[in-house]
């Protein structure tokens, strides 16, 4: 049995979670003052908490049966993190110009979606590896790729396939929505049983793991 399951948590029960990337920093302060600082994570990683979209007694249900069919913390899944799951701003529509994933040179075929952060300073690049089957759209030089069996997506790595190797300098850019993948980060779950229609799990903890 893989260690992954391509199945999205409850998106409506994701929607009122708490979360967001963290990193992590060695700090250390010096006689004078200053500080000198090292970034022990090269990228950032994502923790949620999921219990604040746990309301009814049915939301329970739910919440045990995908909890139980994970094994608790042993097989990861999709999470849809609604403030970071487009290659443009949430609220904006995709477009093959979003994001550059490679250039070519007249041999690779392949490249993996990226998403970029930041711009003028120090930009940080980010391994989307879980995109939504059909949402990617690529653009050569600016103009999109239409034709059919242009290019092929693994709906579970992120990595685009292009039929033909783009020509040398040839910029290939896209535009996708993504799921961050995740785990459970314990393995126990603790119910309130407030009545008999009202429920609550105030802690589901959910953490990004890199596949």
């Amino acid at each position: 049995m893989s260690n992954f399951h391509e199945i999205r948590f409850p998106t409506a029960l994701s929607r009122g979670a708490s979360g967001g990337p963290e990193r992590r920093t060695q700090i250390v302060t010096l006689g004078s003052g200053h500080e000198e600082r090292n970034a022990r994570w090269a990228d950032s990683r994502r923790t949620y908490n999921a219990g604040y979209g746990v309301r009814t007694v049915d939301d329970l249900h739910e919440i045990i049966a995908f909890f139980e069919e994970r094994r608790g913390s042993l097989h990861g899944f999709r999470w849809r993190d609604h403030a970071d799951w487009r290659s443009q701003a949430p609220g904006r529509s995709i477009s093959p110009l979003d994001q550059t994933i490679g250039v070519g040179d007249g041999v690779r075929t392949e490249f993996q979606l990226v998403k970029q952060y930041g711009r003028d300073f120090a930009p940080h690049v980010r391994e989307i590896t879980k995109p939504i089957d059909g949402s990617v759209r690529i653009a050569l030089d600016g103009i999109e790729t239409t034709e059919p069996d242009a290019f092929s997506v693994d709906a579970g790595t992120g990595v685009v396939t292009l039929s033909v190797a783009p020509a040398p300098d040839v910029i290939v850019t896209a535009g996708f929505d993504f799921d961050v993948p995740v785990r459970f980060a314990s393995d126990r779950l603790e119910l309130t049983l407030e009545c008999v229609t009202h429920g609550a799990i105030p802690s589901i903890p959910v953490v990004e793991i890199r596949v």
